[in-house]
């Protein structure tokens, strides 16, 4: 078995103007692709060809010796989130017990849209802000490079912001708080995010 490529879950045109179809082009079409490419070089022959993109991620967590594995599994795994996170006519604010939710742990709406873009305008180069169940309680977190949610005891992931370069260069240059803001307000699958804390339990 090797690992492919999974389809956007839109058009490469269905997020503009906010994100263009030569974003998506590049992000998807040469970043993501490249990710796995390289994923399915480096497990070829290994015990690891046939496991799951998750069963990869744990196995070989805090391995430096493995650390090219790790992130290659965990940018096919965290830019996949992302697109998911992410749907034409996405953004506003969210509805339902999600919005409950937000409202009680971050204090509001508000509060937590200042959270997020803090995290995800000081994440340090590269790397992702997300929002985060844990213990029950929602919280945002923010990771480096290829580092993910996924190897935190505990931790589930309901929605994510790319915050790499190559995410939003092409149409926001250096204005990373910019981008952030259109994801939140134009962007974001809030569904997406609900059926995941649904599932968190």
């Amino acid at each position: 078995m090797s690992f492919t490529l999974p389809n956007l879950p839109y058009a490469k045109d269905a997020l503009a103007p906010h994100i263009s179809a030569n974003t998506l082009d590049f992000h998807h079409g040469k970043h993501h692709a490249t990710y796995v490419k390289n994923l399915n070089g480096l497990v070829e022959g290994t015990d690891l060809e046939n496991a799951s993109l998750e069963e990869v991620i744990q196995s070989v967590a805090g391995d430096a010796s493995k650390g090219g594995i790790f992130n290659n599994a965990a940018q096919i795994w965290n830019h996949t989130f992302y697109w998911h996170s992410m749907k034409p006519q996405g953004g506003g604010k969210p509805s339902g017990a999600l919005a409950a939710k937000i409202e009680k742990d971050f204090g509001s709406y508000d509060d937590f849209v200042a959270q997020f873009k803090k995290a995800g305008a000081t994440q340090f180069g590269s790397g992702w802000a997300w929002l985060v169940v844990e213990g029950g309680k929602l919280k945002i977190l923010k990771t480096a490079n290829a580092e993910t949610p996924l190897t935190q005891s505990g931790v589930t992931p309901l929605m994510t912001c790319d915050v790499w370069e190559h995410a939003y260069y092409l149409d926001f240059q250096n204005r990373r708080p910019d981008y952030l803001s259109t994801f939140l307000e134009h962007l974001v699958n809030w569904d997406f995010a609900a059926e995941n804390l649904s599932k968190a339990g």
